[in-house]
């Protein structure tokens, strides 16, 4: 079972040297595919001896597939460039890298996000399971952007790894702001693309719905002062997005 990591980045230079040291136990192979750096991420990337690509980007979804399509191995690990597999997590794919036949054809593993050096353990943040490796005859990337997931076909066999897969998101709670203004224009695109229907109160309740759903009955409450931030974002995230699809449906816009 050979492995190449997939990381696609942008000015990345303060993390994705981290999530590079994580991957050399494991990967056989480090594909990283930037979008135009001006930071020291490509140097940073190549000193690990990663094979750097260029490519313009169109979206999560397409930059990822692209990754994966230069992959000379036909397992993929695709991290983003802000994460790191845990020394559990790394043990555990080394241990099944040397079954032979793999009874599987993809892994998930949950994902431990840290927020302003706090780890988040409610909210709906964690255990935030996610398939990052697999079997490239057995899926692709998909979704809507920017919320990408792999698409695995019906039927694939996985497993579950234990670990976690390390995020470090936000330094600062305005790192957070600026994600979620970037996303919100982001979805708001996609479901417009997609025809998705509005109605007058549809970003009031949608936001209300998510903040409670994050910080009530998913416990965010729990993660102190951090869960407030993160179930506020949210809920200004989901406003956004609902907001701005209705302003361009208005506006017509294409």
């Amino acid at each position: 079972m050979f492995i190449s990591a997939t990381i696609i980045c942008l000015n990345e230079a303060d993390k994705i040297g981290t999530c590079l040291q994580s991957l050399l136990p494991v990967a056989d192979e480090l594909v990283v595919v930037d979008s135009g750096s001006t930071d020291d991420t490509v140097a940073i990337a190549r000193s690990f001896g990663a094979k750097v690509t260029y490519h313009a980007f169109e979206g999560h979804i397409q930059q990822k597939n692209f990754a994966s399509g230069l992959a000379a191995h036909p397992w993929i690990l695709s991290l983003d460039a802000d994460e790191a597999l845990s020394p559990e997590l790394a043990a555990a794919i080394l241990q099944i890298k040397q079954a032979n036949p793999q009874p599987f054809k993809a892994f998930s593993f949950n994902r431990l996000n840290n927020y302003c050096g706090q780890w988040i353990k409610h909210g709906g943040w964690y255990p935030d399971r996610k398939v990052r490796l697999f079997h490239r005859e057995c899926g692709h990337w998909g979704g809507t952007n920017p919320h990408d997931k792999i698409i695995l076909t019906p039927g694939t066999p996985q497993a579950h790894l234990p670990g976690d897969l390390l995020h470090y998101t936000y330094e600062r709670p305005e790192d957070f702001d600026r994600q979620n203004e970037r996303f919100a224009e982001a979805a708001a695109r996609a479901m417009l693309l997609q025809g998705k229907k509005t109605f007058p109160a549809q970003p009031y309740l949608k936001a209300a719905v998510r903040w409670f759903k994050g910080y009530v009955l998913q416990a965010g409450f729990l993660d102190g002062a951090a869960g407030w931030h993160i179930a506020r974002g949210n809920a200004w995230y989901t406003f956004e997005k609902y907001r701005r699809l209705a302003q361009y449906k208005k506006q017509d816009v294409r």
